[in-house]
């Protein structure tokens, strides 16, 4: 188990969360005119509900100080944002894996649509869509692979320590990303701090420009060999 601190970070959060207020885009160093829509924050506010968005305050070998900004999977189908730490994994590995497989689920999932709740067939098809969906999963999984401050790196399932298989979107949120960004950088981490921006979520657990610490089903999980080698 390893922590770091989120006080340090406090003042970081606050900037960027004036940022994100002043501009309504997470896009903001590009002029208006050539803003790309998907980066618009105002469907944070909408019935999809919020993001999670973090920064880790760092140093650099020359002692200088770095902060990395970072939001919670996609922002509105975007995997990579200029200015934001990009995924742990491949982007377009990823688009290749996932395309046909998920093509697949859906029509899947429409042929069900069309079926009685109770059929035989439905349920076949649910059988055949759970499946597909495991297995799509271990492979997505497998696209992975952590790098800690003591230079070792493992594979996402590897480096989890809960029990069973990595729930989905498992290295997807803030902490897990920012933390490999500064490790595979050379960067050393000081502080780290994550609020959500926008509409409460379904179960109200989370609330606007509140700040949070990492989940503990998923980060909480990998965080552990992240933050090995800081001590």
């Amino acid at each position: 188990m390893h922590e770091l601190p989120s006080a340090p970070a406090r003042e970081d959060c606050l900037e960027l969360m004036a940022l994100l207020h002043y501009h309504r885009r997470i896009d903001w160093p590009i002029p208006e005119a050539l803003a790309d829509p998907r980066c618009s924050t105002d469907p944070l506010f909408g019935d999809a509900g919020g993001k999670m968005f973090g920064v880790l305050c760092c140093r650099d070998a020359a002692g200088a100080r770095v902060v990395l900004r970072a939001f919670s999977g996609q922002f509105n189908g975007l995997w990579r944002v200029a200015g934001w730490v990009d995924p742990i994994f491949d982007v377009a590995a990823f688009a290749h894996l996932t395309l046909e497989p998920e093509r697949e689920i859906k029509q899947i999932g429409r042929e069900m649509a069309l079926l009685p709740k109770d059929s035989v067939r439905r349920r076949q098809l649910l059988v055949k869509r759970r499946t597909l969906s495991r297995l799509l999963m271990r492979e997505i999984h497998d696209l992975y692979r952590l790098v800690n401050f003591r230079g070792e790196a493992l594979p996402l399932v590897a480096a989890f320590c809960g029990d069973g298989a990595p729930p989905s979107g498992t290295g997807d949120c803030c902490g897990p990303k920012l933390l490999h960004r500064a490790a595979i950088n050379g960067l050393r981490p000081e502080a780290l701090a994550e609020f959500y921006w926008g509409r409460s979520n379904a179960s109200a657990t989370k609330s606007h420009r509140e700040l949070y610490p990492a989940c503990a089903a998923k980060c909480r999980m990998i965080l552990g060999f992240q933050l090995c080698g800081l001590e």
